[in-house]
């Protein structure tokens, strides 16, 4: 993220985690880098029946596409991955650990993708979801994106099956 965004993102998404000790860490982001695709592919692992390989996560990289971990101290909390195009943002990839769903991290990442993706002079921000994810769906309505269409066997399945994917968009507006 650039000085200026990534300073916005810094104090509009601070938040505060307790652990499982009772002790306070700051949520911050950090960016992804390849060093860190161990913990990710990990993570990605627990939280996918249908994961990314690593392979993708380098491509992204490689393509300088927008990639960052949430972090709380040496937690990975989760990520997020999105391409750039023009006047909008496509998001690849979102997502939390397992452990810590449910708890409104996803929230914190579309907040700070929505932050960096006006920076960046997007209009708009895309993104698929399985048909079958109503948890995440509801999410992405909860931050405001509305479904505009559908992608037949877009995601793969369970036996070699497809499953459909909605398309939901959300159109940014200016700063507050």
């Amino acid at each position: 993220m650039g000085r200026y965004v990534e300073a916005l993102v810094t104090s509009a998404c601070s938040v505060r985690l307790m652990s499982a000790v009772l002790k306070p860490a700051e949520a911050y982001f950090v960016p992804m880098t390849e060093a860190q695709l161990e913990a990710v592919e990990a993570l990605e692992r627990q939280a996918h029946p249908h994961p990314w390989q690593r392979r993708h996560f380098v491509d992204c990289l490689d393509s300088g596409y927008q990639a960052q971990l949430l972090m709380a101290g040496d937690v990975l909390l989760g990520y997020f991955v999105a391409m750039k195009g023009f006047e909008e943002v496509h998001l690849l990839n979102i997502t939390v650990s397992p452990a810590y769903q449910r708890q409104g991290w996803a929230q914190v990442m579309l907040k700070a993708l929505a932050l960096w993706a006006r920076g960046q002079g997007a209009q708009w921000l895309w993104l698929e979801a399985r048909t079958g994810n109503n948890r995440a769906i509801h999410v992405y309505k909860a931050h405001g994106f509305c479904t505009v269409g559908q992608r037949r066997q877009y995601y793969p399945a369970a036996d070699g099956l497809r499953e459909d994917a909605l398309v939901m968009s959300l159109k940014l507006s200016a700063p507050d």
